[in-house]
C-alpha cells in the first residue's frame, strides 16, 4: 500500500483505516474514530504520535499482536488499524438548544459508564421508541458506538441523537442551568419512580452494570428513584430497567 491513500474496509457498518499515513489524514479529517488497534511492542515514533494525539480523545486504544492486524485487513496495515463510528456526535450546546426550541417538553437519557454494547444498543433502540431527544454519554469508559451498536438498536442509532462529553457532571450541570430536572434511576433510592414528577422537561441517569450511578453523580442530581423490585434478586439488567423508567415518563405526559 502507498502512504497517503485512505483504504476502507467495510465492517458491520464500520469502517476500517489502515496504515500510519492513512490513519493521521483521517484524524486530520476529523473523522469520528472509536477505537485503535496498534501492533503490540512497535516502536515507530509515528504509531506514539497517533496513540498520544487520541489517548486525549478518550478513544480506546488496544495494544494488539501483529497477527490480529492481519486478519483485520489482510493488507499492508503497518502496524495500525482505525475503526470509525458510523455515525457523527452531535455537541451537547446544539442538543440542548435543538430540544429547548420545539413544541415538546424535553426528554434525554445520560449514560454513566454503561460498558455493555448489547446494553447501549437496547437503550438507543427503547429511546427512539419512546421519542427521547438525546442519548448524552462520556468519551472515556462506556461502550463504543460501533456496528454491533447499529445491530442491537435495530437502525434506531441512526434516529436518536447522541453526544459525547468528557465528564458527565458537566453534562448534568449545563443541563440543570438550561431548566432540565435530572433524575438518577438507582435501586438505592427509597423513592419509587412513580412517586416521581416525570412531566417536566428531564434527563434520566442510567449507571454501569456493575456498579449503578457512580456516587459521585448522584450527588449532583436533583433526584433519585427506583422501581419495585418483588422478587428476590435486586437488580434489573439496565436496559430493562430503561425501558420501564421511560414508559413511566410516557404514561404520565400521556394521561
Amino acid at each position: 500500500m502507498a502512504d497517503g491513500f485512505l483504504l476502507l474496509h467495510s465492517m458491520k457498518k464500520e469502517e476500517l483505516v489502515f496504515g500510519i499515513y492513512p490513519v493521521l489524514e483521517a484524524i486530520n479529517s476529523e473523522v469520528n474514530i472509536h477505537k485503535l488497534y496498534i501492533q503490540k511492542g512497535s516502536s515507530h515514533p509515528k504509531l506514539q504520535e497517533i496513540a498520544g494525539m487520541m489517548e486525549s480523545t478518550g478513544t480506546s486504544i488496544s495494544y494488539v499482536p501483529q497477527e490480529k492486524l492481519n486478519k483485520l485487513t489482510r493488507s499492508n496495515h503497518q502496524g495500525i488499524v482505525a475503526v470509525t463510528s458510523p455515525i457523527d456526535f452531535i455537541a451537547l450546546e446544539d442538543l440542548v438548544e435543538s430540544t429547548l426550541s420545539k413544541d415538546t417538553v424535553p426528554l434525554f437519557i445520560i449514560l454513566d459508564q454503561i460498558s455493555d454494547v448489547r446494553n447501549f444498543g437496547a437503550i438507543i433502540r427503547t429511546a427512539e421508541c419512546t421519542n427521547v431527544d438525546g442519548i448524552i454519554i462520556q468519551k472515556k469508559g462506556g461502550a463504543p458506538v460501533s456496528g454491533d451498536t447499529v445491530k442491537t438498536s435495530a437502525g434506531a442509532i441512526y434516529k436518536v441523537p447522541i453526544c459525547k462529553v468528557d465528564h458527565i457532571k458537566d453534562a448534568i450541570f449545563y443541563l440543570q442551568g438550561s431548566g432540565v430536572r435530572v433524575i438518577a434511576a438507582t435501586e438505592k433510592a427509597k423513592q419509587s419512580i412513580f412517586g416521581v414528577d416525570l412531566t417536566g422537561p428531564i434527563a434520566l441517569v442510567l449507571g454501569s452494570e456493575g456498579k449503578g450511578v457512580s456516587k459521585s453523580v448522584l450527588g449532583l442530581v436533583d433526584a433519585q428513584s427506583s422501581l419495585p423490585l418483588l422478587g428476590e434478586i435486586n437488580s434489573l439488567n439496565v436496559s430493562v430497567a430503561c425501558g420501564a423508567f421511560l414508559y413511566e415518563v410516557t404514561r404520565q405526559r400521556s394521561y
